[in-house]
């Protein structure tokens, strides 16, 4: 049976779920592993943000020292995305995802733990080996099901589960902080990343990487390599190399502007405008909500506009969002509350495109290898915003460092000139 037998029937169906029944029972299953790994990812993930006034007073840190343990995760995640990426290419897409998906389960619990700063500093990195590489591998074992016609809304759909998770946290965070003192909460909801167990257990037993992988790997082909992708055209191959150092700046640029947002907007809630915990989760619930909504709307208009364009419209409107948001004036709350929504919306939106665009940009052979390098290496750096914004937040407060977060949408924006549009690639 040919691969695209095997990956889609009813290539026309346009309604609003057809690019789920598109997929086929194989890919649904690889749509519902990638879409609870990558949720768990989340919720893991801001398990530090969500908790980090807590432990800042526990352990007695400045803003920089603050920051610096998102900035570890996040550069740690660089290496682990990177390295899941050539795994996915060698020794398949299901068995890399599964080995993230552990890997960041286990350090989440271990941070519970912590005795000390430098503890947790060192257990958030290792965390980061596997937050980094869960991404690129789910969106690559989706992307690879999904045909060319849907696979915007497809992995737009598996974006959204950023939000999900993200919602699940802070619903957590708020329960087990109303419960528990501080000096205990921060540690409890640590120990809750242990959720992800259960989603090892059913994706080893349901999920298989798509025949297109498969056959490659089978033949002998799949052997992705970091120099292959770093390999320059020549008279006889197009070479890869400007599209993997434009990819990694958008992917920077992205980055850089969104974990900005997801670092230190709980802060700013808490700390200038004096938000309880409980009210401060009312305001993340419409960040959150635009976010899940900016994910499947971003997916559709990956498909219909192009990948390029709904980049670039989503860096625009991001940009704008944030100074909007961070200067707002004092005693604006109700308008706070309301732009929270199409803030999480853009910022999110942008993000939908991601998963198809990186899959289209590298062939088979070397996709995890491609799309695991681009996307951690923005990851990394643009770690180093939210670490700006944390040494810059002593002397501009939070809410006046904030705009840094714009400057990165500025740099997706330019990125893209050194980018094709892929839009209707098949992956072959």
């Amino acid at each position: 049976m040919s691969v695209n037998t095997l990956r889609q029937q009813t290539p026309t169906d346009d309604t609003a779920f057809g690019w789920l029944r598109a997929l086929g029972p194989r890919g649904r299953r690889a749509f519902a592993g990638a879409f609870g790994g990558y949720a768990l990812d989340s919720y893991d993930y801001f398990t530090l943000p969500l908790t980090m006034v807590a432990i800042s007073a526990y352990f007695g840190l400045d803003s920089g020292q603050t920051g610096l343990l998102t900035t570890v995760t996040l550069v740690v995640s660089a290496v682990g995305g990177a390295l899941a990426g050539v795994l996915a290419d060698r020794m398949g897409r299901v068995r890399a995802l599964l080995l993230t998906v552990i890997t960041y389960a286990v350090f989440t619990v271990a941070c519970g733990f912590a005795p000390n700063y430098e503890t947790l500093l060192v257990l958030r990195a290792f965390q980061g080996l596997g937050f980094g590489g869960e991404w690129a591998v789910g969106a690559i074992l989706v992307a690879e099901y999904a045909s060319a016609r849907h696979r915007g809304r497809t992995l737009g759909a598996v974006q959204s589960a950023w939000a999900a998770g993200w919602g699940l946290a802070v619903a957590v965070c708020t329960l087990v902080f109303s419960l528990a003192g501080d000096d205990l909460a921060w540690r409890v909801v640590f120990w809750t990343g242990a959720l992800p167990a259960l989603l090892v257990v059913w994706v080893r037993r349901s999920v298989h990487d798509a025949p297109v992988a498969a056959a490659v790997r089978e033949a002998g082909a799949g052997k992705g390599s970091f120099r292959a992708i770093f390999r320059p055209a020549t008279a006889d191959a197009p070479g890869l190399l400007r599209t993997t150092v434009f990819a990694s700046l958008l992917s920077t640029g992205v980055q850089g502007g969104y974990y900005t947002l997801a670092t230190w907007v709980p802060t700013y809630l808490k700390d200038e405008r004096n938000l309880s915990v409980v009210g401060t989760g009312g305001y993340l619930s419409f960040l959150i909500s635009g976010a899940f909504l900016g994910y499947l709307t971003g997916g559709h208009l990956t498909d219909r506009l192009g990948r390029r364009r709904t980049i670039w419209l989503f860096a625009l409107l991001s940009a704008v969002c944030i100074l909007a948001y961070a200067n707002l004036p004092a005693g604006a709350d109700t308008l706070l509350l309301v732009l929270g929504f199409p803030l999480g919306f853009c910022m999110s939106a942008i993000f939908s495109g991601f998963g198809s665009y990186l899959s289209e940009l590298y062939p088979t052979a070397v996709r995890g290898a491609g799309q695991g390098f681009t996307y951690n290496t923005g990851r990394a750096v643009g770690a180093v915003f939210p670490t700006t914004v944390g040494f810059l937040a002593d002397g501009w407060g939070v809410g006046g460092a904030l705009v840094f977060g714009a400057i990165g949408y500025g740099i997706a924006a330019l990125a893209l000139l050194g980018l094709p549009e892929t839009r209707g690639r098949e992956l072959t």
